[in-house]
């Protein structure tokens, strides 16, 4: 059994990981907002390509293979 089952296609993960950025980058530029470390789990999930929630909810973006 796979601790961490991918269930995100390839641009889902791209997308996380430049949204982590964007919002980690708060933290350094613009507002300051501690709320800007929440890019770190965009981040992570997107380097992973598993997301705890799509797991909870049985949801992949995936394709199915053939």
């Amino acid at each position: 059994m796979n601790l961490f089952p991918r269930n995100e296609n390839t641009v889902d993960r791209v997308a996380r990981v430049v949204l982590g950025a964007g919002l980690v980058s708060l933290v350094f530029v613009g507002p300051h907002t501690p709320f800007g470390w929440l890019g770190v789990i965009f981040i992570a999930t997107g380097a992973i390509g598993s997301c705890p929630l799509y797991r909870v909810f049985g949801i992949s973006t995936c394709p199915m293979p053939s």
